[in-house]
């Protein structure tokens, strides 16, 4: 999980805290105690900036399949990995693209300090006010790898990404999917389905103990309807593997990939058109 969450933080910002009002019994000197901020628990150092390998490899296979290799009559790609996290997912992408052009972007300040040693490449950008720092037209293709499930406004961050994206342009974009095989059983049992989560303190009323700050879940027939809508065509939609998954359970994990429904993490491939 990449967790930029550039649109999220944002509107988070706008619509979600009151903290210049005075507190009862401060002056009018005194500043008021800041109220805490979605932007301030991605920059928490202690929260998870990176996803599993197997997912990474498997997206970036698929992106280098569209873009082909870099020979003559055709140059290298500008691939935008956008919500790069610590860049170790651009890295290895990096490496499968075989020439082509990776440049990590992301909010958060400490999540670029972790990704400029892996990518030659690092900028700081936002999917919402001035938008990305790219002119339209100019991108070959993006990286959008588990970020759209922490943003607010996530039809918002499709149109700057179609922005900067040229014509016919790649969108390679992956998250957890909330139709996952074992959430249909946890569901049946009344249990909170894997990836959702209801608090950003600790987890409730499902497995595990990580929050990492998902607002949105998509089923492979959502995700597909709301990529088509945003102006891209769908060329592809896979499963990949979640390293999340018990071991014993990780044979089926991966057999479920042969049907992307039941996969644990969806993987689009979209043009923009």
């Amino acid at each position: 999980m990449t967790t930029s969450a550039e649109t999220a933080a944002t509107d988070a910002a706008a619509t979600g805290s009151e903290a210049t009002g005075k507190s009862p019994g401060t002056d009018a000197t005194s500043p008021a105690p800041r109220t805490p901020e979605l932007r301030d628990f991605y920059e928490n150092p202690t929260v998870p900036v990176a996803s599993g390998e197997a997912r990474t490899l498997r997206q970036a296979r698929m992106l280098a399949d569209a873009l082909g290799p870099v020979g003559p009559g055709r140059p290298a790609a500008t691939v935008l990995d956008v919500g790069c996290g610590d860049g170790s997912a651009g890295a290895i992408a990096a490496r499968v693209l075989g020439g082509h052009r990776v440049v990590g972007i992301d909010w958060s300040q400490d999540a670029l300090r972790r990704a400029a040693p892996r990518l030659s490449q690092v900028v700081r950008g936002e999917l919402t006010g001035s938008g990305l720092p790219f002119a339209s037209d100019s991108a070959d293709a993006v990286l959008f790898s588990e970020v759209v499930e922490h943003l607010v406004d996530p039809d918002s961050a499709l149109d700057e990404l179609r922005r900067v994206l040229r014509p016919g342009g790649h969108l390679m974009l992956s998250t957890p999917n909330l139709g996952a095989w074992y959430n249909r059983a946890l569901l049946l049992a009344g249990v909170q389905p894997v990836f959702s989560e209801v608090s950003l303190r600790r987890i409730h009323g499902r497995p595990g103990s990580e929050v990492v700050g998902h607002l949105r879940l998509y089923t492979a027939r959502a995700l597909r309807e709301f990529v088509a809508a945003s102006g891209f065509e769908v060329v592809k939609l896979a499963g990949a593997p979640f390293h999340g998954v018990p071991r014993p359970l990780r044979p089926l994990d991966r057999l479920a990939c042969g049907a992307p429904s039941l996969a644990s993490i969806l993987l689009v491939h979209a043009r923009k058109v």
